[in-house]
């Protein structure tokens, strides 16, 4: 057997792999900490990929990168077989990288299924013992209004709002339910991103297989609120509805101006030409490169938009295009394209149903609404799962590394208690894989890092599967990228690897007011964040931006190694940019496109559950808020405009440290206060635009 020569290398190029090749003869194996991390030159050695010998590489990397072969140099037949085989999948003699080994996974669609006889009894009886809030009566139209924000969070009995998971299990319910005889929607503005569309979008499709219909009823229309009535039976408008189906469009705000105008002079560190994060607070206009990006994005959206339009309504896409071009506001166009399927009132669309399931006319239409069905357990309907078990983690929100004495207990999330629940399940023998639901824009670079650790060692104890909402940009994918693999919705916005941080300078502020601030310090650098009184000097400028740079490599680095990839081709899709789900698919940054059911799939492959076996979800997360939190916010609210601009400063100031934070999220916790202010309406405008 030949003997083997080991090589560790910082930087193992393409170049430099075949310098080392052409003038060794003997086998050798090298290691590198870079993302090219395992190499041999394959003529004399076989990848050897146990363990024991790679005690710093997690056992979920070896198996995704590296394919298993028995070190065996005394066969040359059989090694020349391998070697081609070898050579014909190493692709970083081109690029740099090794190649991803993806799987086949699953898509997770959903299947319904009749349920048997014996089955159909078993639900009977269960719904005759049900509790009071369960009751439904048989051939019931189970109404739900979605309009206003959707949290991917769970919610309790006493939040208000929707909920993306109840939504989908509502669905799922309904076409198992022999009391529930279709669906009626009613679709109202939604302030919710592209992503939770997708997902409920699936879920009505999904119902239409039960045979059951689902019509909806739309006052008031916007693309995001036509792209899910598509997916529906029917489509009915009043006469007097809002239609304005005239485009996308993608909105930048910047304060630039305002800012200097009152002697405030923001003095940022972004890193990455693409990491707009920041760009409001120093600029007046738009950069070319958050232009393009922005640009790529919108095109993305729309495009995938007029597919999915064209494609429901059996139209071309050039005649979509002529019709928004035509800036259509009357609702008879509508039906004259074909468009909508009738102009009535909802009392006529109520009477249509009555019709359609046989219901005197001087009769009430049995209905149960959305908050009520919710309340309808599974077992009820005989929809447990198997005795195998799967968490679900739900991170949503803005990451901060410590609560804040200023946020309320539910709100974003909180490094150190995300961190403990991780630990906690790391331990536990209940679970045989972990879904991590991630809708976040980032947020702390510390926290999301030390979030990125804990996930990491999850996942070599248990198979983790990082599913992505609305959004996973930054700090969300600094989390979702420590995962075995990473589930996005086609238009999920993520990637924004990159860093921003930055302080003010308020001294011309404190001239024009005729405050003044001394300090006396020991350190050279000991002003460097507590001086804002002044610009920061050049050496401290220096530092400043130093620091900035380090965390961005960390995150670049981290980022490259988890995802398998070299360096330098990790650069070219790094650099603070932002891709929708399917482009960063094709550019290695998810594993596959899809929702939470392909994400439950690819977990039980990975756990080695047959697709076929049921399994139960077990969520994690605090449904938010509770009774208490919402009393306690009554008194806050007293004093909301404070509270807003305490909260609005805190974010301003960079008091975290370095962020890892997709475009203007710096202005997120926002989101619960009034819109009627228009400087902070001027803040969120960007935050709405997509």
């Amino acid at each position: 057997m030949s003997k083997l020569l080991l090589i560790h290398s910082p930087h193992f190029t393409p170049v430099y792999r075949r310098t080392i090749t052409s003038v060794l003869s003997k086998p050798y194996l090298c290691l590198s900490p870079s993302p090219l991390l395992l190499h041999s030159n394959t003529r004399h050695l076989h990848l050897l990929t146990h363990h024991s010998l790679l005690p710093s590489f997690p056992s979920s990397f070896l198996s995704r990168n590296l394919s298993a072969r028995a070190f065996d140099s005394s066969s040359e037949s059989k090694t020349q077989q391998e070697d081609k085989t070898l050579e014909k999948n190493d692709s970083d003699s081109e690029d740099g990288t090794l190649k991803n080994f993806k799987e086949d996974y699953p898509t997770g669609e959903f299947q319904f299924k009749e349920f048997g006889s014996w089955n159909r009894f078993l639900v009977k009886l269960r719904m005759l013992i049900a509790f009071p809030w369960e009751r439904v009566r048989k051939g019931s139209v189970l109404t739900m209004k979605l309009r206003g924000q959707i949290s991917d969070q769970l919610k309790s009995r006493f939040s208000s709002g929707l909920s993306l998971p109840q939504i989908c299990e509502n669905f799922i319910k309904a076409a198992y339910d022999p009391r529930i005889s279709g669906i009626y929607l009613h679709i109202e503005p939604l302030n919710c991103g592209w992503g939770k569309v997708e997902e409920i979008q699936r879920h009505i499709l999904n119902f239409k297989q039960s045979g059951k219909f689902v019509v909806c009823y739309i006052p008031v229309c916007r693309e995001k609120e036509y792209y899910l009535a598509c997916a529906c039976d029917e489509i009915y408008v009043p006469p007097s509805a809002y239609f304005s189906l005239y485009g996308l469009t993608v909105q930048a705000s910047f304060l630039g101006g305002v800012l200097e105008n009152v002697g405030i002079q923001p003095e940022v560190q972004r890193i990455g030409k693409y990491k707009s994060a920041g760009d409001q607070l120093t600029r007046k206009s738009m950069s070319e490169e958050n232009c393009e990006m922005l640009t790529t994005l919108l095109d993305n959206i729309y495009g995938n938009w007029l597919d999915n339009i064209s494609s429901a309504k059996g139209k071309k896409i050039e005649q979509l295009e002529n019709f928004i071009s035509e800036g259509v506001y009357k609702v008879e166009r509508l039906k004259e394209e074909g468009l909508i399927t009738n102009i009535c009132y909802d009392d006529e669309v109520i009477s249509m149903l009555k019709e359609k399931l046989g219901v005197e006319k001087d009769k009430i239409l049995p209905m149960v609404d959305y908050g009520k069905y919710s309340r309808v357990r599974n077992w009820t309907l005989g929809l447990t799962g198997g005795k195998d078990q799967i968490a679900v983690i739900r991170a949503s929100g803005s990451i901060s590394r410590v609560r804040s004495p200023l946020s309320l207990p539910s709100s974003g999330i909180i490094g150190e208690q995300f961190i403990e629940k991780i630990q906690q399940v790391r331990e536990s023998k209940r679970y045989k894989a972990v879904i991590i639901r991630i809708d976040s824009p980032g947020g702390d670079a510390l926290a999301s890092d030390l979030m990125w650790r804990e996930i990491r060692l999850l996942a070599e104890k248990k198979p983790v599967i990082a599913s992505m909402s609305d959004v996973a940009a930054s700090g969300g994918y600094y989390m979702a990228m420590a995962a075995g693999a990473i589930v996005a919705e086609n238009l999920t916005l993520t990637g924004s690897i990159g860093v921003v941080t930055g302080k003010f300078n308020l001294g011309k502020l404190y001239e024009r007011i005729g405050f003044n601030k001394e300090i006396i310090s020991r350190g050279k650098y000991a002003e460097l964040l507590a001086a804002e009184q002044r610009p920061m000097r050049p050496d401290e400028a220096e530092l400043f931006a130093r620091s900035a740079q380090n965390a961005y490599k960390q995150f670049r680095d981290k980022a490259a190694f988890s995802r398998s990839m070299a360096v330098d081709k990790m650069e070219e899709v790094a650099q603070g940019r932002v891709w929708t789900g399917k482009d960063a698919a094709s550019r290695g940054l998810v594993d596959a496109t899809g929702g939470l059911s392909r994400a439950i799939a690819i977990a039980k492959q990975k756990a080695n559950i047959p697709q076929d076996k049921q399994v139960t979800l077990v969520e994690l997360s605090r449904p938010s808020p509770t009774l208490p939190e919402i009393l306690s916010g009554i008194g806050s609210s007293i004093a909301g405009v404070d509270r807003t601009l305490k909260e609005l400063l805190q974010d301003l100031s960079f008091s975290d440290g370095v962020q890892a934070r997709m475009d203007g999220i710096l202005f997120q916790r926002l989101e619960g206060t009034s819109y009627a202010n228009p400087i902070l309406g001027l803040i969120r405008d960007y935050l709405n635009s997509l």
